[in-house]
């Protein structure tokens, strides 16, 4: 059994992450960024590259579920339409042919 535990809090981690996005501007790269980070806090560049895409995507998936769920809505919104107005017409029917059949069998 593997005894692997998280060396680094999720606030340093939070941290590290953050920095490399502020002071990526000063470094040639985004990985010399990393490894200048890395070599501060205590872990190697490898994980933090990990922790920043990880990130990364954690910011991108809410956004594209988003833009999912708006079209999903839409869509629904759409057919709760459609079925209202079949609904109407065939309410009108039924209550046309219930006329219909009342005045036949009156005659």
């Amino acid at each position: 059994m593997s005894k692997t535990r998280n060396k680094f809090s999720p606030e340093v981690r939070d941290r590290a992450v953050r920095m490399v996005g502020e002071h990526r501007a000063d470094y040639g790269s985004e990985w010399e960024a990393m490894t200048s980070i890395a070599g501060k806090i205590g872990c190697t560049a490898e994980t933090l590259r990990r922790w920043c895409r990880e990130e990364a995507s954690r910011r991108t998936a809410p956004a594209a579920q988003v833009t999912d769920d708006k079209a999903r809505l839409e869509l629904l919104e759409r057919e709760v339409k459609e079925l209202r107005r079949a609904n109407e017409i065939l309410r009108k029917a039924s209550a046309y042919f219930a006329m219909a059949e009342l005045d036949r069998h009156g005659k």
